[in-house]
């Protein structure tokens, strides 16, 4: 973790005393929920990818976020990504983006976990559903954030599904939120935002964990999300949610 911050660490860019306006005020009052204060009691928080990377570029803020209040946080990987790690051999890539989702997950303060499926060879059926939905509901977690379902990758989809259904048969035990990726996501409309203002320098740390994916390319663009759903919110930077409209809601950090 110091190893992170001293690599990346910089100056805040932002000036936290802005004047209210009427914008801000009005997003402040969607917002009031995410408001609330925090449980005195720590939560269990899983964040479902389809890659290592994806929970990352998507609410490593919001991760950041519950970690230093205190609550438990676990990033479920779909697969190892064994389907791309640069310019190594493939059969190496397994254990490259392994170490880097654990190093990520250090930056984060959070735990790494894998659901033993392959990069780019989702497959949901019976037995997959039962078998991600014994690793999910292992954790008892909490609060379950998952990729929004309609989403140009087919391991994305596929996660999502799969947690949508272990959400189901567990009996809507957790609450169930999505999250968005980059320029993968579509149609997404959010209900829900997270100010990860102040948490800027370990989403980064954490995105560029994943060297092999080239986070130069990509995390511009996400900050670029970031910083219009701030521009929504009446924050700095934020990232948003949108929470199943069966699902219990939870005060987000």
């Amino acid at each position: 973790m110091e190893r992170c911050w001293r690599r990346l660490e910089r100056p805040s860019y932002y000036n936290f005393c802005v004047s209210i306006s009427r914008r801000r005020l009005i997003a402040s009052a969607a917002a009031l929920p995410l408001m609330a204060e925090p449980s005195a009691q720590a939560l269990k928080i899983v964040v479902t990818g389809g890659h290592p990377g994806d929970p990352e570029c998507g609410c490593a803020g919001t991760i950041a976020r519950y970690s230093e209040l205190g609550h438990d946080v676990v990033l479920l990987y779909l697969n190892r990504g064994e389907g791309f790690c640069g310019g190594a051999s493939l059969d190496r890539c397994a254990a490259i983006r392994t170490a880097e989702a654990k190093d990520a997950c250090q930056c984060l303060k959070a735990r790494a976990a894998f659901a033993g499926q392959y990069d780019g060879r989702a497959i949901v059926d019976a037995p997959h559903y039962a078998a991600f939905a014994r690793v999910l509901t292992a954790e008892n977690p909490d609060v379950v954030f998952t990729h929004w379902p309609i989403d140009r990758h087919r391991d994305h989809r596929a996660v999502s599904t799969l947690a949508l259904d272990a959400w189901l048969k567990d009996r809507r035990k957790f609450a169930l939120y999505y999250y968005e990726v980059a320029e993968d996501t579509m149609m997404f409309s959010p209900g829900d935002y997270v100010d990860i203002s102040t948490v800027e320098a370990r989403r980064r740390a954490a995105c560029y964990a994943h060297v092999s994916q080239e986070p130069g390319k990509w995390y511009p663009k996400q900050v670029g999300i970031t910083r219009r759903r701030g521009a929504e919110s009446g924050f700095e930077q934020a990232e948003a949610f949108l929470r199943h409209p069966e699902s219990r809601r939870v005060a987000l950090p």
